[in-house]
């Protein structure tokens, strides 16, 4: 039987508040500092001292994890799926391992969208100085010159980056079920450009710097004793300072600051920035857009912003799962009836796979997307991109 350092910690207090609670209200009385010490004490905190250090691989090879021929995540000498609690009773620091691992996989998929799928990265804002921060896009080789059709897609909030509709998915499940690459390369093979949009690369993280007050003069005239004196009270606040440091934070992560990146803020900035910039300037007659999530109230934003221009050039818009809601972003009467007539959003339900689904908000027809897998809806939202293209015969 193992006893944590918390529960020693806590021991004492716990007895003494027992003792006390038995007298009467006098004694029960002198419990309520005792409370409020207790109160203002943070439990996550102190068991952080108890944590092994936040130290993980930099690489699936690392993490002795590989996507297999399936694109599934496997470990290479057990061959079974990714398992989170890797330490019992340790959720922190296994949720750490989850989001570095998550990163690693974040970079893989960037590089599939080069390799696997021919796409060029591109850096934005387009007119970015070398020290200002900076995100990116993928786009095919012929995404603004094509002049039929033009695909963009969007995925929805969170931790996910271009290429990704689900990080969960392709972890628990592959690679085809949490990326957008199956929608990628049957856009490629049916003609159309593609642009996969990066709406949750708002900013970038540096450490922030530690400020030390520096003295107005560099002591040389003051007496020796002074000096001394001064040097002494330095180093005892920096022992205090590292002492508490070591309590409050045992795993020494960094403090971060975020520096936002020019016009690229928001997801509703970046699919104005990407509009503006790129898919307005395509040579493509007709754009559709997949877009998943909250990837669908940027898409609403966007035409809220450039309704005359979408409308020129959008033919059709695929969601799924959308968390739009045009009552609440105060879309026009205009834009609501070009949703109903061009738009078409896949909830996840039940019901088999393309069932109209009634909804309360009017804004767009809803069908069935399959409950569990998005990339399954693949073909649909496809094939409705192309059923709405005017003068295509052609029903994937």
């Amino acid at each position: 039987m193992s006893i944590s350092l918390s529960s020693l910690i806590f021991l004492p207090i716990w007895i003494n508040m027992a003792q006390i609670q038995q007298g009467g209200p006098n004694e029960k009385e002198k419990t309520t500092p005792l409370k409020d010490l207790l109160s203002r004490i943070d439990l996550n905190e102190l068991m952080k001292k108890d944590e092994p250090p936040f130290d993980f691989p930099d690489t699936l090879e690392g993490f002795e994890y590989a996507f297999n021929e399936k694109g599934q995540l496997r470990h290479i000498k057990t061959g079974e799926p990714f398992v989170f609690n890797y330490r019992e009773d340790l959720h922190r620091w296994n949720q750490k391992r989850y989001e570095a691992l998550g990163e690693i996989i974040t970079r893989y998929v960037y590089e599939l969208l080069e390799s696997d799928c021919n796409l060029k990265k591109i850096s934005i804002p387009v007119d970015a100085t070398e020290s200002e921060p900076k995100s990116f896009i993928f786009m095919s080789e012929d995404a603004l010159t094509n002049p039929q059709k033009l695909m963009v897609l969007i995925h929805g909030s969170g931790v996910v980056r271009a290429g990704q509709w689900a990080r969960r998915l392709i972890i628990n499940e592959d690679l085809d079920s949490g990326t957008q690459i199956p929608f990628i390369k049957r856009a490629v093979d049916e003609g159309y450009g593609v642009i996969v949009l990066n709406p949750n690369e708002n900013y970038i993280e540096v450490e922030k710097q530690k400020m030390h007050k520096q003295s107005s003069s560099d002591g040389t005239d003051e007496p020796a004793g002074k000096r001394e004196r001064k040097d002494k009270v330095s180093k005892e606040t920096k022992k205090r300072r590292d002492f508490y440091e070591k309590y409050r934070n045992p795993q020494k992560e960094k403090e971060m600051m975020q520096l936002f990146i020019r016009e690229n803020g928001s997801p509703e900035e970046h699919a104005v920035y990407v509009w503006d910039h790129f898919i307005a300037q395509a040579a493509a007659e007709n754009v559709f857009f997949v877009a998943h999530s909250y990837g669908g109230l940027a898409f609403v934003e966007l035409m809220i912003q450039r309704e005359a221009d979408v409308k020129s050039k959008v033919t059709a818009v695929a969601l799924t799962d959308s968390v739009h809601n045009v009552w609440h972003q105060e879309a026009g009467k205009s834009i609501r009836e070009w949703m109903r007539e061009n738009c078409c959003n896949w909830v996840s339900s039940s019901e088999p796979l393309d069932t109209s689904v009634e909804s309360m908000l009017p804004d767009c027809p809803r069908v069935s997307a399959d409950a569990k897998y998005l990339g399954n809806c693949c073909s649909s939202t496809l094939g409705f991109l192309w059923i709405t293209w005017p003068g295509s015969s052609i029903i994937i």
